[in-house]
């Protein structure tokens, strides 16, 4: 017998507005039959193909360390740097930047409520990589 992984949870200050964002960045949408209004405590965005959750819980406690989980994007289409530039103009901000010279390595972002995140090569820029040995 084992266990699967039914929803990620990320606590929050305001669910609503994470969830939002965090849908524009996965192209994750609401449940059309229980959609998130503002000030909803618990605002879930899935995956269109119903495959993943992602559940937003809106907690009194403030962040204060980095986080122990955090999610490794990488770009469905386009580039890692492509990617990284329309997420910082929806707004995330940039915290490590630990791309190297020859492509490889990823950026260190976070979210508007501070949580941190990676972007990663997609596997285009991967198998490119690979074709040069």
């Amino acid at each position: 017998m084992t266990s699967f992984i039914s929803h990620t949870t990320v606590d929050c200050a305001d669910a609503y507005a994470l969830a939002k964002w965090w849908g524009q960045v996965l192209d994750y949408v609401e449940n059309a039959d229980d959609p998130n209004l503002p000030g909803h405590e618990e605002c879930p965005i899935m995956k269109r193909d119903g495959s993943h959750t992602v559940l937003f819980i809106q907690v009194p406690d403030a962040k204060t360390v980095k986080n122990r989980i955090h999610f490794d994007l990488r770009p469905a289409a386009g580039t890692r740097d492509e990617e990284l530039a329309r997420l910082i103009d929806l707004g995330a901000k940039p915290i490590d930047d630990l791309r190297k010279a020859d492509g490889s390595g990823w950026m260190v972002l976070a979210d508007p409520e501070g949580n941190e995140f990676c972007i990663l090569r997609s596997h285009d820029e991967l198998a490119v990589a690979a074709s040069r040995g």
